[in-house]
């Protein structure tokens, strides 16, 4: 009897094979799989035949191959969310491709957050997300939904390609930064991204990128036994636009949709609090349930509307003043009233939620 321990370690899961040979019958052994020779990423070929190249493939390619438990992963979520994701791609008429930096970035899962502060499935650091329209506080984050990210993740490698003119230096310029990569390539004075010397993890990026399209596309020929309906299943939803007038609780909205509150934030990661603030939203809800959702939403902000009392704006006051004259945080009087900064104006009108 051959007994086989498996111990999974690392961010990446490294993969160890630990084998005991009992009444004497021969050890297991390891097979070993041959990276391809040729590959191109976004249409643009790998220069494999480079020996510095060749060896930073083989140890992503190496890496990978092995983490059985990551990679079963990777193809299931895949069957989730590469649909939409290949169909936005093609409506766009961007390279089929840049679906592979999506799992190098989160492994397809939307509620991650890096120590670097960058969020969601695609990784954006706060600076990037704000250029990019997303909307951002302390109960919204956008950049944790899926359809939402991936929207501005595809126009903003649409801008890094135009820029460097190269799919490979956008994906690399996406991972540390235009102007790092710009820099470099000037101080080095080379043109592409395989001469280039970047920080460690942008040196392994593209090749990641790369070793994970070749397993995902072929996984039978590394011992994969998968098929698409082994995989996780889309999210079935229809979309709301709703405005809200008052702070609601969430819990309260998910009943209202008739889902627990885990499955509506499941639904809408971009709620990070456990209320929703006043403004528009579009909000995914089961289908079939458009009609009583919002008839049970429009009760509920009613009876929220009784409980709510306003304060008006006297001379000499300030907005930390009236904040803490009700026991509230200035953000969430900020939130309460849609205001963007701490400017108020005597006379004016301030919701106050009791």
């Amino acid at each position: 009897m051959i007994k086989r321990i498996f111990i999974l370690t690392g961010s990446w899961f490294l993969l160890a094979f630990f084998t005991v040979t009992v009444w004497g019958q021969s050890t297991y052994t390891i097979p070993l799989f041959s990276p391809p020779r040729h590959m191109d990423l976004c249409g643009e070929p790998v220069p494999l035949y480079n020996e510095d190249v060749w060896e930073r493939f083989d140890r992503e390619f190496t890496i990978v191959v092995y983490s059985h438990a990551q990679v079963y992963l990777w193809l299931k979520r895949a069957s989730r969310y590469f649909p939409w994701l290949e169909k936005t791609l093609r409506e766009k008429h961007l390279p089929e491709d840049l679906k592979y930096l999506v799992i190098a970035e989160s492994d397809l899962l939307h509620n991650v957050r890096s120590p670097a502060g960058a969020v969601g499935p695609w990784q954006f650091i706060y600076s990037t997300a704000k250029r990019y329209g997303f909307r951002i506080n302390r109960q919204i984050d956008e950049r944790y939904d899926f359809e939402k990210a991936t929207e501005k993740a595809l126009d903003y490698l649409q801008d890094l390609y135009n820029r460097f003119q190269s799919w490979t230096l956008a994906m690399a310029a996406y991972n540390c930064g235009e102007d790092r990569i710009e820099r470099e390539l000037k101080q080095q004075r080379v043109s592409n991204y395989y001469d280039l010397k970047l920080p460690t993890e942008t040196e392994r990026y593209i090749f990641r990128i790369l070793v994970i399209k070749e397993v995902l596309s072929h996984p039978e020929k590394y011992g994969y036994e998968y098929t698409p309906s082994d995989g996780y299943q889309p999210q079935s939803f229809e979309k709301v636009s709703v405005r809200i007038k008052y702070s609601l609780p969430l819990v309260d909205v998910a009943e209202c949709a008739g889902i627990t509150y885990r499955r509506f934030v499941m639904l809408n990661p971009s709620f990070r609090s456990d209320s929703i603030p006043p403004g528009g939203y579009e909000i995914r809800i089961p289908v079939g349930t458009t009609q009583n959702f919002l008839k049970k939403l429009q009760q509920l902000q009613k009876k929220y509307a009784k409980r709510m009392r306003y304060h008006v704006v006297k001379k000499g006051e300030t907005l930390s003043s009236i904040a803490r004259k009700y026991g509230l945080t200035i953000n969430k009087l900020k939130v309460m009233n849609g205001l963007r900064s701490d400017r108020i104006f005597i006379g004016q009108r301030l919701r106050i939620n009791q």
